[in-house]
């Protein structure tokens, strides 16, 4: 596998089209960051890490839902392995016209788009979530 965040974020747009109550993927501390960030914003119910049968981490989803739709209309990886995407804080493009959120690696760890121009932070563009 030679992107893992993306793998993450298509298996969580896949449990959502597919009205899933948990999403389950291999653990990383990055992951867990994203999971923490949709948390936050209300775009899954709970998450939490797990050892498997065989030693291995995994980090299991609870994927939200309202009067039956899901929260996560869409996720897209924006910046790739093969093509990193870099922006300032007074360049962060919107997500939506602000109905969504971007999240951005940056120096002081994975933040939301708001928060990276509250705090004067640029950094890598991982993904959109609206």
């Amino acid at each position: 596998m030679t992107d893992p965040i993306s793998d993450f974020l298509t298996r969580l747009r896949n449990a959502s089209k597919a009205r899933l109550d948990e999403c389950v993927a291999p653990h990383s501390t990055m992951k867990e960051a994203i999971a923490a960030i949709l948390k936050a914003e209300g775009y899954v119910a709970d998450f939490s890490s797990s050892v498997d049968t065989n030693g291995h981490k995994t980090l299991v989803v609870k994927m939200k839902y309202l009067a039956g739709t899901p929260s996560i209309t869409g996720i897209k990886r924006v910046s790739t392995p093969g093509r990193r995407l870099y922006y300032r804080y007074t360049e962060i493009p919107r997500v939506l016209n602000g109905l969504g959120i971007a999240i951005m690696s940056t120096s002081k760890g994975l933040m939301k788009d708001s928060d990276c121009r509250r705090n004067k932070a640029g950094g890598e563009l991982v993904c959109n979530v609206w």
